[in-house]
């Protein structure tokens, strides 16, 4: 228990009482020891008053996982549920989460405790029955992955006058898994995959199409391609013959994904590393849904993770549990041993997607030379992250010499970063350089696109 800051101010203001009453009269000292006295009734009167901690039961409820980057109805939550047994009278808490470094801090919330007659409250606080349990949900906001503990809870109270604190801390020591956002997959996927137009276009895809594996025979009506006429077909049949193709299938597909220092570095309260791992199972899911074969490959001074090419959408807990692997290091990239195993190790042609990040060119020159000798044998889908403060910071007015400063640096990095970009797509290297809220949108129809021109 400690004094509130009104205790102290009632305290403080009997000074000049009594300062007047001795200058008034010598004998009147005794009104300060009265006042003083007075006060120190009603202090302990109010902590007699307030809720013992005896009767207060806290519960906590962690939820299993959460999803990196999630939002909305994916977020997760703690729930504290907290009881007053057998008090009769208001009580009013506040409680303020002691969370790892790792999770967002949360404010301090204010819990009104109310008795069962009682009315309901009407500000924003809760309101239960004496007996019955008030529950606080406590948003986790996780900014990296790996298991993250939530340390205790605070509370503290007063009582009806407010000149006592009480405080209380109830440990928890929970941790709970921080795990790629796999659910914005599965919602993406429900949304697209329910859609009958969707369903109607990859039918079409699947069958009968502008694919290059041979499908079928049909007779030549107006309206189709002639250059599509088996000529020596028409002939033994004696009428005109066309072909049907469909899109070819079980493509190769290797998920390249750079856990250097760059990508650990946060973006929109994230790191690049966590955003480029959601956008990856992302394409990863739709890759196997349609029928393509994907695998993986987790580097950063060295190959962290490598997983062959497989088919089946049951591979996909495969490709989750591998991307969940992937560790935050302090390191540099080596793309030359990266990017010379992946070339190694994979003996047909593949859609190789490179998820990384640069600087300028020249840290970029080694990357772009191992990219570019990559690109030789595979499809090469380069994919970086833009950084949306430094166009905001090289648009910017100059209203002082520092931001005169900073938006000629965000100028040059912006203007680097495009040459590097160029230099890649005029090579033949597809190349994706877009902000994280259009990322994996982007990554997804950039695919969508290469299967559907049969690039690969």
């Amino acid at each position: 228990m400690r004094p509130t800051l009104t205790c102290l101010l009632l305290v403080a203001g009997g000074v000049p009482a009594a300062l007047v009453a001795v200058l008034v009269h010598p004998r009147l000292w005794t009104v300060w020891v009265a006042y003083l006295g007075a006060v120190m009734v009603l202090a302990g009167l109010d902590a007699l008053l307030a809720v013992p901690r005896r009767r207060l039961q806290l519960e906590v409820e962690v939820p299993d996982q959460l999803y990196i980057g999630a939002t909305g109805a994916d977020e997760g939550e703690a729930r504290v549920r907290i009881r007053a047994r057998g008090w009769k009278r208001d009580a009013r808490l506040a409680l303020l989460p002691e969370l790892d470094a790792e999770l967002e801090p949360q404010p301090l919330t204010t819990v009104t405790l109310r008795p069962a007659a009682a009315a309901p409250a009407t500000t924003d606080a809760p309101a239960v029955a004496a007996h019955a349990a008030v529950s606080v949900a406590v948003p986790l906001r996780p900014r990296r992955r790996g298991n993250l503990k939530i340390a205790a809870l605070h509370l503290k109270w007063t009582g009806p006058l407010g000149l006592i604190e009480r405080r209380h801390v109830h440990r928890v020591d929970d941790a709970v898994a921080v795990v790629p956002n796999v659910g914005a997959v599965r919602a993406i996927a429900v949304r697209m995959f329910a859609s009958r137009d969707f369903l109607a276009g990859l039918k079409v895809e699947r069958f009968i199409g502008d694919g290059s594996e041979f499908e079928s025979l049909r007779e030549y009506v107006p309206g189709l391609d002639h250059r599509a006429i088996d000529w020596k077909s028409s002939a033994r049949h004696i009428k005109l013959l066309t072909q049907e193709f469909r899109a070819e299938r079980n493509h190769q597909i290797v998920l390249a994904l750079d856990a250097g220092h760059l990508m650990s570095e946060p973006l929109d309260g994230i790191p690049r590393l966590d955003h480029a791992i959601n956008a990856a199972l992302l394409l990863g899911w739709f890759g196997l849904r349609t029928g393509d074969r994907v695998g993986l490959v987790g580097f950063d001074d060295q190959v962290r993770t490598w997983s062959d090419p497989l088919g089946g959408v049951h591979n996909f807990a495969r490709l989750q549990r591998l991307t969940s692997d992937l560790e935050y290091r302090r390191v540099e990239t080596n793309y030359t041993l990266a990017l010379a195993q992946v070339s190694t190790r994979l003996r047909r042609r593949s859609l190789v997607v490179l998820i990384t990040d640069f600087l300028d060119t020249i840290t970029a020159e080694l990357m772009v030379e191992n990219v570019l000798r990559l690109s030789r044998r595979h499809l090469v889908l380069f994919v970086a992250l833009r950084d949306p403060g430094v166009e905001r910071r090289a648009l910017a007015p100059p209203q002082t010499i520092e931001t005169l400063h900073e938006a000629v640096v965000a100028e040059d990095f912006a203007r680097e970063r495009q040459t590097v970009i160029e230099r890649l797509r005029q090579a033949g290297v597809h190349c994706i350089d877009t902000t994280p809220d259009k990322f994996s949108v982007t990554l997804l129809n950039r695919y969508l696109d290469i299967k559907r021109r049969e690039l690969i």
